[in-house]
């Protein structure tokens, strides 16, 4: 339907009737009953879910809507899919942390993704509605590593699709990179945000940006603090989670996680938001995610695939130009040394390192226009299947 450019202020009106002016508007303004006269928004959160759930909800012929727990391994852990159409690439994404969950507020920075994709969210083991303190102990790298396989394995057997695409962001990108480098035959492509490379590299130049900062600012407190954990991720020596936190503290304060705020406190108030939520699961959110980070943290802080330069699968990468959480510069050196198939660095100018939620719009065209095609194009893409060793 062809709509007319002019302002509705400037369509003439004077040849309709008064009865039929307030039959056109009472349909298109008319609100339902439950919005009364006195009423000005949502006096809980269910009733603002509620309205959310009704924004995002599929309707189409095809689409899919799904949220459940599926069995991983021994554990409870809830998937959502979402997609207009049955037929879409699968996207899944794998959040970050450990622990920071990405399906309460994908209701946000995903809209309009699964219309080009079946959109697959993961509550990684012990994280988001997949918290269960029963199952603190399993929380092991290697069990991650085996969970993905049986996530993506599941995933091709429920879509019928045998390829599919890889979200991964923060500490999601070393699963993501490591299902890349051992099984590219399940991939269209690899797509990393907020890539990590070399954890302890990345930690001593957040350290020293983050003192650089507080030096320009005169500081004094941050100053202190960052010396007092100083020489910081020095090499063969463990980094204790107190001094990590003492670093991430300044960093963040200083605008390097979310560019130009000083934390991400703005993305996690939207986790109460989640129509995928319930009110115990957004209240144990915190409670996963510190249990996260204290069993799989030190593992992580010890990851290095800065030796991995040749990967068989496409690989976009996405950067935040500001990140120093998880330094965007190591992983730019990184990509410049990598060899793959098909390769595109996109920078999003305006992030650091939540840039799904800082930049929603730059990354759904991202999406549209950089990764879906390497879906249509995988079938003519020569592809050694091979896992790649030795890094």
């Amino acid at each position: 339907m062809k709509i007319d450019n002019r302002s509705v202020r400037e369509i003439p009106v004077s040849r309709q009737s008064p009865a039929t002016l307030v039959l056109l508007l009472s349909f298109l303004f008319a609100a339902p009953e439950t919005w009364a006269a006195s009423d000005v928004g949502p006096a809980s959160r269910a009733a603002a879910t509620k309205i959310i759930a009704g924004l995002r909800q599929i309707v189409t012929p095809d689409g899919i809507e799904r949220l459940e727990a599926v069995d991983i391994n021994g554990s409870k852990q809830w998937i959502s899919i979402r997609s207009r159409n049955s037929a879409n690439p699968v996207l899944l994404v794998v959040h970050g942390g450990p622990g920071w969950v990405a399906m309460p507020t994908s209701w946000y920075f995903a809209q309009g993704w699964d219309e080009y994709f079946t959109v697959v969210q993961w509550d990684q083991r012990g994280a988001g509605k997949s918290y269960d303190p029963a199952f603190a102990s399993t929380l092991t790298v290697d069990q991650m590593r085996r969970d993905i396989d049986t996530v993506i394995g599941w995933l091709r057997a429920e879509t019928g699709q045998d390829k599919l695409f890889i979200l991964g962001h923060s500490w999601g990108s070393v699963l993501g990179l490591d299902v890349a480098r051992r099984h590219p035959e399940w991939l269209h492509a690899y797509v990393g945000a907020g890539q990590v490379v070399d954890m302890r590299e990345s930690e001593r130049r957040g350290w020293a940006w983050a003192m650089e900062k507080a030096r320009e600012r005169g500081n004094a407190a941050a100053m202190k603090e960052l010396e007092s954990i100083a020489p910081y991720a020095a090499a063969g020596v463990a980094v204790p989670i107190a001094d990590l936190f003492v670093q991430r503290k300044w960093v963040n304060a200083f605008g390097g996680a979310a560019y130009n705020r000083p934390d991400a406190s703005f993305e996690a108030a939207a986790i109460a938001l989640s129509p995928d939520y319930t009110d115990q699961d957004v209240r144990d959110v915190w409670k996963a995610q510190d249990i996260s980070v204290e069993r799989l943290m030190p593992s992580i802080l010890e990851t290095s695939m800065a030796p991995l330069d040749r990967l068989r699968a496409p690989v976009v990468l996405l950067l935040g130009r500001h990140d120093v959480n998880v330094s965007s510069g190591v992983a730019a050196e990184w990509f410049n040394r990598l060899h793959a198939p098909e390769k595109k660095l996109v920078w999003f100018e305006n992030s650091a390192h939540e840039m799904l939620v800082e930049e929603p719009g730059k990354m759904f065209l991202t999406l549209v226009n950089e990764v879906l095609p390497l879906a249509q194009r995988a079938p003519d893409r020569a592809l050694d299947q091979r896992p790649v060793d030795g890094y």
